[in-house]
């Protein structure tokens, strides 16, 4: 033997040797202690989504290549959908998985490389949703011009509902409102959203739906960039308008809505016309119809004038009365249908003013009955033990009071007749 080997071995001997398993372990806790809570830039390729739900990706650039694994628990964090060719920016930690001896990153937070993960989300879903038709003009119904009962789908407590109110009371007083409450912002928002106007549609109440909140950052009104909206706002046969945050503001409600209004407030304006500028434009409508009229009567009657003749006066009188015959009948027409329209605006204020008048006491003394009070309390009697005997009473009837003094108290229960 040769003394070169008997060297190797003799070295050998006095150095350890390692297992695959020993020094898989030293990689694995020397990686693990040095490569913890890092970011990694890089393009997402081998995008791939287990049945288990964890989704397994490479990230690469021009050098080289590091496996990731996004576990289905930390996917809650990502509002965009990834893919391959997206350019992210991971944050986790390295991991070795010894059976394999490989080393991978474990993803626990994940955003696109220059551009927020919320406009990416944004731009994503509206992509995919004008694909599908949800923004299809041809879908779209015209809101009703004279709505009498008006949904608003948004938070009982937000700004945007007094503001909603305050528009419509001043603008036609008597519409009927109705309001589903819901979240507008925050975990479960957008659900709650979808439940609101999916409800409104099972009741079938409202003629129209506005749906929408106050302004606030993106994150704010993100239940309204969420896909459950979007097919909620599409699916509803009642129509909408969507009222989200301020005039710059956009979402994917506006977009799958019937009509996008730049505020609450002006969605309120779009819904339910002035009343006094409605009664002045049926005003003014009717003025230039009958100035009409008369102007096509003053033209045929100069016209008739030119012929003299007694025959052609005669057909002519014919002709003209014919005429007027059809100009009456279209004047009627017009005026009829004019008067109806500000016949049923009357009958509202009508309905309402005589509703209160039905609640009035003084009604129930038209009717031959009294208002009793006591002196000189004046306190209204309910009651025969409401009085004292010897007391002093004031009845009120229709037409003035009179007074009087209580001689004996009798009970009576008038429902069993005695």
């Amino acid at each position: 033997m040769s003394a070169g080997i008997v060297d190797a071995r003799a070295m050998r001997a006095a150095q350890h040797v390692y297992t695959v398993r020993e020094i898989t372990e030293r990689v694995k806790l020397l990686l693990e202690e040095n490569l913890f809570d890092i970011y990694v830039r890089g393009e997402i390729s081998n995008y791939r989504r287990a049945s288990s739900g964890h989704i397994y990706f490479t990230l690469k650039d021009e050098n080289a290549v590091l496996k990731a694994v996004l576990f289905r628990g930390n996917q809650n964090n990502v509002r965009f959908e990834l893919e391959d060719g997206l350019k992210v920016i991971v944050h986790g930690n390295l991991n070795v998985f010894e059976k394999r001896g490989e080393y991978q990153i474990l993803v626990d937070f994940i955003e696109p490389e220059g551009i927020g993960a919320l406009q990416l989300a944004f731009e994503q879903l509206k992509e995919k949703l004008l694909k599908e038709g949800l923004f299809d003009p041809a879908h779209k119904v015209p809101i009703p011009e004279f709505p009498e009962t008006v949904g608003i789908v948004t938070s009982p407590t937000g700004a945007a509902l007094r503001d909603i109110l305050n528009i419509i009371n001043r603008r036609y007083r008597g519409i009927h409102i109705i309001i589903y409450p819901t979240l507008v912002q925050g975990e479960g928002a957008a659900q709650e959203i979808a439940r609101a106007i999916e409800k409104a549609n099972r009741r079938n109440e409202v003629e129209v739906l506005i749906v929408g909140r106050g302004g606030g950052s993106i994150e704010d009104l993100w239940p309204f960039n969420e896909e459950i909206v979007a097919r909620a706002i599409y699916n509803s046969d009642i129509p909408i308008i969507s009222a989200v945050g301020h005039e710059i503001d956009f979402t994917i409600s506006d977009f799958a809505a019937d009509l996008r209004a730049p505020t609450p407030s002006a969605a309120a304006e779009l819904v339910v016309k002035n009343k006094e500028e409605l009664l002045k434009r049926s005003k003014e409508l009717m003025n230039r119809l009958l100035s009409s009229m008369e102007r096509v009567i003053s033209q045929r009657r100069e016209k008739a004038s030119f012929y003299s003749t007694e025959l052609l006066q005669k057909r002519m009188k014919t002709l003209l009365n014919e005429r007027n015959l059809i100009l009456d009948e279209l004047a009627r027409s017009l005026m009829s249908s004019t008067e109806a329209r500000l016949a049923r605006a009357r009958a509202r204020f009508e309905k309402t003013a005589g509703q209160l008048n039905a609640l009035s006491p003084l009604n129930t003394i038209a009717r031959g009955f009294a208002v009793l009070s006591t002196l000189p309390e004046e306190k209204t009697l309910f009651s025969i033990f409401d009085a004292r005997v010897g007391g002093d009473i004031r009845a009120r009837l229709k037409d003035g009071y009179l007074f009087g003094t209580v001689r004996s108290v009798e009970k009576r229960d008038w429902e069993r007749g005695r």
